[in-house]
């Protein structure tokens, strides 16, 4: 029996392609709870693709994701927001009446795909 803490979240094997170029290969992420956690890399290494496969807006072809150790099935934004998982976009756009917190839960509303 192993003494290991589990993995809060944890990306096994993610490969994401699009035409012509393939984002991410055989990826492995494990982000603990309570720790502070960086993805570092150059422009173009991947790592907002690999993010968005978390959050809900790409589809991994490859590879599995786990919360807590089960299996983890993300097909949208809103499947991530409900297991408390989001993301503010690096080049974030704001609408200008609504709160930060309106702005980042705005993919959320009822009816939007």
């Amino acid at each position: 029996m192993s003494d290991s803490p589990t993995p809060l979240v944890e990306m096994r094997g993610v490969t994401k392609r699009f035409p012509g170029v393939v984002a991410n290969q055989d990826v492995d992420l494990a982000v603990y709870a309570g720790q502070t956690h960086a993805l570092l890399g150059e422009n173009g290494a991947g790592k907002s693709t690999l993010m968005n496969v978390l959050a809900g807006l790409y589809r991994q072809d490859e590879g599995e994701l786990f919360w807590n150790g089960a299996p983890l099935e993300i097909h949208s934004p809103r499947d991530a927001f409900e297991r408390g998982i989001g993301m503010v976009h690096q080049h974030f756009m704001l609408v200008k009446p609504m709160t930060v917190a309106e702005n980042v839960t705005l993919g959320l509303a009822e009816g939007f795909r």
